[in-house]
């Protein structure tokens, strides 16, 4: 329906948007029309095709999948009433050179992100040799089948939690965590997350999370289920090239940042007793069993803000439309505004989780939670019913060990073996005059009278 040059670059800017999206008709229907100036009426049926054509995201056949696209573009008469194809909003520079092999992708942005244009500059610059660079990146995802724990890229921690399915802390070795850390640095911190997301970024934090919903009426919270392991490598490597980078250099920073658990880790996680936890557990087994952002990885946050942009906005544009107030903190959804909420809670929660599915997440029911003024609201442990503060409770046990600190030394109050307790100590208090200074003066004043070098 359009000359060969414009169904390269649509097929090539569509194959991008496609492959970041949930891998179902509607959602990588709406990541393509994201990317054009307007809803073309062929979009439905080109995820159709596509969906058909490949059940899973074809990550590695990118160029295949292209092909697909180019075909089913020539095959289809205009729509009625086109005279003209979409026009591709992002691209400035001309799509053939910038796409039609591994050149750079030239996007309106002026982060002042690293410059990679080969595999051979990514090697050079994080001082591996080739051989090294595709061992770490693990592109074949060996990880899964590695036995050996000497012969793998992260350690591995199961940590129970009380009526759910263990976490799987995934932790990188020393090696692997530098260059994550560069990646973090040199790329990662320079691209702006969206406004709601209050977690690891620069100026933002758990206070201005709850911030956010100080002296509301009502308070909603909902949580993303095993936020971290649900973004797959895909999504990442939409991201990196997002940014700018070529297909084979966003292949191996991808690599570079996700991870395949061992089969062998897997099936040591106790088996869920709770026939409620059955299907969860089998769930997470099978998104772990596939490249996805580790738990425990430098990279990982940084690459889940920017994964839930489109989450964020949407969300946002939902809470303003209800006149509430919206934020997000890594996997914790919080909503607040007047009494209304309450009433309109159900609807609100049934929104919220149908754009969760359709940008890639999942509620977990369990732990959705409405806060009124009458009671004490919460926002990821700070009570927000007037301003944020600390909850009397941790206030009231923190300054009941400095009285004992102080009256019968420090080392009776470190029932934790902590190794600095007087750091520890300090840094608990910064944290709660961080939220109510008077608080944190008077505690700084019974601190001041601990004996520390009697001790």
């Amino acid at each position: 329906m359009y000359d060969s040059d414009q169904r390269f670059a649509l097929a090539a800017e569509l194959a991008e948007a496609f492959l970041t999206a949930p891998w179902k008709r509607d959602a990588v229907a709406e990541s393509g029309a994201a990317r054009l100036d307007r809803w073309p009426g062929w979009m439905e049926a080109l995820a159709i095709r596509v969906i058909a054509v490949y059940p899973a995201p074809p990550v590695e056949r990118q160029p295949e999948l292209l092909g697909v696209m180019e075909s089913f573009l020539a095959e289809h008469a205009p729509w009625p009433g086109e005279t003209e194809p979409p026009r591709i909003l992002r691209l400035l520079a001309d799509e053939r050179a910038a796409l039609g092999g591994y050149g750079t992708r030239r996007l309106d942005h002026d982060w002042p992100i690293a410059e990679i244009d080969s595999v051979a500059v990514l090697a050079e610059r994080l001082e591996l040799s080739h051989g090294q660079l595709a061992w770490l990146a693990d592109v074949r995802s060996l990880e899964r089948s590695v036995v050996h724990e000497k012969l793998r890229n992260y350690r591995y921690r199961v940590v129970p939690r009380r009526g759910g399915i263990p976490r799987v802390l995934e932790a990188p070795k020393a090696r692997l965590k530098e260059i994550q850390r560069w990646i973090l640095h040199e790329i990662l911190v320079h691209v702006p997350p969206h406004d709601a997301a209050q977690g690891f970024t620069r100026g933002r934090s758990v206070a201005t999370h709850a911030r956010r919903h100080s002296g509301q009426a009502v308070v909603l919270r909902l949580d993303l289920k095993d936020f971290f392991a649900s973004i797959s490598a895909g999504r990442v490597f939409g991201i990196f090239r997002t940014l700018g980078y070529n297909r084979s250099v966003a292949h191996v920073l991808t690599g570079l940042c996700t991870n395949t658990v061992p089969q062998a880790v897997w099936q040591a996680v106790p088996h869920a007793t709770d026939p409620a936890l059955i299907q969860p557990r089998f769930w997470l087994g099978r998104v772990l069993a596939t490249p996805h952002l580790p738990q425990g990885a430098p990279t990982s946050p940084a690459l889940a803000n920017l994964a839930a942009f489109r989450l964020d906005r949407r969300l946002t544009g939902l809470a303003t439309s209800a006149t509430l107030a919206f934020s997000r903190y890594a996997d914790d959804l919080t909503f607040s505004g007047s009494m209304q909420l309450r009433r309109r809670r159900s609807h609100l929660e049934a929104l919220v989780a149908q754009i969760a599915r359709g940008e890639g997440f999942a509620i977990n029911e369990r732990k959705t939670a409405l806060y009124s003024a009458g009671g004490c609201q919460s926002v990821c442990g700070i009570v927000v019913n007037v301003r944020p503060n600390v909850l009397r409770s941790e206030y009231d046990q923190l300054r009941a060990i400095l009285h004992n600190a102080a009256a019968h030394g420090p080392s009776g109050q470190n029932r934790g073996g902590i190794a600095d307790f007087e750091a520890h100590l300090r840094g608990r208090i910064s944290w709660v005059a961080s939220l109510n200074p008077a608080r944190g003066d008077k505690l700084r004043r019974r601190f001041a009278e601990i004996d520390w070098e009697e001790d």
